[in-house]
């Protein structure tokens, strides 16, 4: 018998910048979802997202890194980076899977996503091939696909902070220490990113 796959979690995200809430999240699904591993995915330019307010990928990738430091059951990847734009999720999925044959691939998204997933491409195939590990998220309903075999809700730690947030305090010259892993905080404060 074939030893099963070890299942990685994607946590698709902009992280702009990634802060607190994420990392809960991702820390959270590694290490009481039965994940070996959570790979947080920097997403490139989304066409649905002003341009102006995106910190260009690799920073972004950066301040991600330095947010998971040495925890060794997550990962920051660019795996998007290289992908024809715009990326759907479906696509990285098949490319992944192809890159990476011995794991059994899991998403990870809020319910307020899953709500919405039947406006996503070619879901149907996400569903019937991927499970879905899905937070709640407070004020969100989940909606009619929460009913689904390939669907595990988790009640997750939830925390009221938005990168947009984060971005609003940096721009008008307040603190977002303890809002931002140590390490995130000592970058954004030292380089500047999101002042102007």
């Amino acid at each position: 018998m074939a030893a099963e796959a070890e299942k990685t979690g994607l946590f698709f995200g902009s992280f702009n910048p990634v802060h607190v809430g994420h990392m809960i999240i991702a820390n959270f699904m590694a290490t009481r979802a039965g994940l070996k591993e959570v790979w947080l995915v920097v997403s490139p330019q989304n066409p649905l997202k002003l341009k102006r307010s995106l910190a260009r990928d690799y920073d972004r990738l950066h301040l991600v890194r330095l947010a998971i430091g040495d925890n060794l059951r997550l990962k920051a990847s660019d795996i998007e980076f290289t992908l024809p734009k715009p990326s759907y999720t479906i696509d990285t999925l098949v490319y992944l899977k192809e890159k990476y044959p011995s794991r059994d691939f899991v998403l990870i998204m809020g319910g307020d996503n899953l709500a919405t997933l039947h406006k996503w491409k070619n879901y149907e195939i996400l569903l019937r091939d991927y499970e879905i590990y899905v937070y709640q998220r407070p004020g969100h309903e989940l909606g009619q696909l929460a009913e689904h075999p390939n669907v595990r809700s988790f009640d997750t730690p939830q925390m009221h902070i938005s990168a947009s947030y984060i971005r609003t305090c940096i721009r008008d010259g307040y603190s977002v220490q303890y809002l931002v892993p140590d390490a995130v905080y000592e970058y954004l404060e030292k380089s500047g990113l999101y002042k102007d």
